[in-house]
């Protein structure tokens, strides 16, 4: 190669890197790694006491950080309270009467501020709470990327039509995810986060009584809580071999045609993820680090960074 490509190759490549360097250096592991020292521990001390009252929490506050990343990205835009002039995505659809642990949240940003005021946004908040809600479970962990800051507004209707349902099919599932920058695969490990928690009948009524891709045993034993009719926020676990402990029988479930919701047995029904889900259920190890990868991508969607958004003083309202 001739002196002059050489050099421009050359320059080229580091611009190109700069670029990626760059790109990726919005957040960082590290970022209060000098202005709030304490702020791992406060958020592992209040998650641990959040989830010795109740395992179900753990995977509460991680559907809260799944479905906030899937409305115009992890900004913390689900934590904020409708007012009288401002709607916010608490009661959407997707969240309505059935997203929770926002209190726990709010425990953590009271003694974050105390400890560092101004310092730290909910958005992080949350990102740490829901890798240490997985860990308490007896999940995997993962070094959160953290510099994040929060959302000044929020979406009710981006809510309503841009968080998967219950009811959603393959093609649904993939496309929905592919819109925030994650393939099939990242799909398919993170509905293993289905592997704890509690789904409410109205989510899983027409999968047990009208659903033909289920076990019989598995409808039968659901419906005993699930009436055709009434009970709709009567509970089952996601997965029913172990629903408080972070494991692969989520995918041995599906396997056996025992999934909860309709949406999670398409992940295994003759369509395109049944092998690596057949893969997962007998390879816990592959799950676990398949999963904490696909948490890491999903809390880089559409940070707020550098002087956009704010540090909320109280997670439930703007500044």
């Amino acid at each position: 190669m001739a002196p002059l490509s050489r050099n421009l190759a050359l320059a080229f490549l580091c611009l190109l890197l700069s670029f990626v360097c760059f790109s990726n250096a919005q957040l960082s592991a590290n970022f209060y790694g000098t202005s709030c020292r304490n702020l791992q521990t406060i958020v592992s001390n209040v998650m641990r006491q959040a989830v010795n009252r109740e395992a179900r929490l753990g995977a509460s506050i991680l559907r809260l950080f799944f479905h906030d990343c899937f409305v115009n990205g992890c900004d913390a835009s689900i934590l904020l309270d409708d007012t009288t002039t401002f709607t916010g995505e608490k009661n959407a659809n997707p969240n309505r009467n059935s997203a929770r642990g926002y209190e726990v949240i709010d425990t953590i940003k009271t003694q974050v501020e105390a400890a560092c005021p101004n310092v730290v946004s909910c958005a992080d908040i949350l990102a740490l709470a829901a890798r240490q809600g997985t860990v308490l479970l007896g999940g995997p962990t993962w070094a959160v990327p953290l510099g994040r800051r929060d959302a000044r507004t929020a979406s009710q209707s981006a809510a309503n039509t841009q968080i998967p349902g219950p009811t959603s099919s393959l093609s649904t599932l993939i496309s929905m995810f592919s819109a925030k920058g994650l393939n099939a695969r990242d799909m398919t490990a993170l509905s293993g986060s289905h592997t704890i928690g509690q789904a409410r009948c109205t989510t899983f009524r027409n999968r047990i009584y009208n659903d033909t891709n289920i076990d019989s045993q598995f409808a039968t034993t659901r419906r005993a809580t699930c009436p055709a009719s009434g009970g709709d926020a009567n509970l089952a676990p996601l997965d029913i071999q172990t629903p408080n402990q972070f494991d692969n029988d989520y995918y041995q479930n599906l396997v056996v045609r025992r999934g909860l919701l309709h949406s999670d047995q398409e992940l295994f029904n003759g369509g395109s993820q049944d092998a690596l889900v057949r893969s997962y259920s007998t390879n816990d190890a592959a799950f676990r680090s398949d999963f904490a990868a696909a948490m890491v991508k999903m809390g880089n969607i559409s940070p707020l960074t550098g002087t956009n958004g704010e540090i909320r003083r109280n997670c439930k309202a703007i500044n």
